[in-house]
């Protein structure tokens, strides 16, 4: 039997790979079901999206009413927001939410928690073990 080098052991692995591989990422945020009348905007399933997100519905709120400026309602489960809003730019303030207070900047992944030490927020990764500092919501 002879001896394959690296390179060949390598294309014939990927040989064998089927052509049709996809990425699958186990953490997706769930779309919003937004609904807009008259001056309020209403999002019905908001706190199926803080369960997935495994934030508590007041602190995500907090940080959408900052964002829009606005005032808003937690009625469980969902959070009604003054004025009108499209659906497309709350599902990216919904993403940047993520970005910046569920996903680890360190390993990529959602199992993290918000702790408070003093006056300071923190994001700690519950996967790595990482503690990264947040500006406060």
């Amino acid at each position: 039997m002879s001896q394959l080098t690296y390179d060949e052991m390598l294309q014939r692995a990927l040989q064998k790979l089927p052509s049709t591989a996809s990425k699958f990422e186990r953490f997706e945020v769930p779309t919003a079901q937004v609904e807009v009348s008259r001056s309020r905007t209403v999002i019905y399933n908001f706190k199926d999206i803080c369960l997935r997100l495994n934030r508590e519905p007041l602190q995500v709120m907090k940080f959408i009413t900052h964002e829009l400026a606005t005032a808003g309602n937690f009625e469980d489960p969902r959070l009604v927001l003054q004025g009108k809003f499209v659906k497309s730019g709350l599902e990216a303030l919904l993403q940047r939410y993520t970005q910046n207070y569920v996903i680890c900047p360190t390993c990529g992944r959602p199992d993290t928690k918000i702790v408070r030490e003093d006056k300071f927020l923190f994001l700690q990764c519950e996967a790595c073990g990482a503690k990264t500092p947040l500006k406060p919501l």
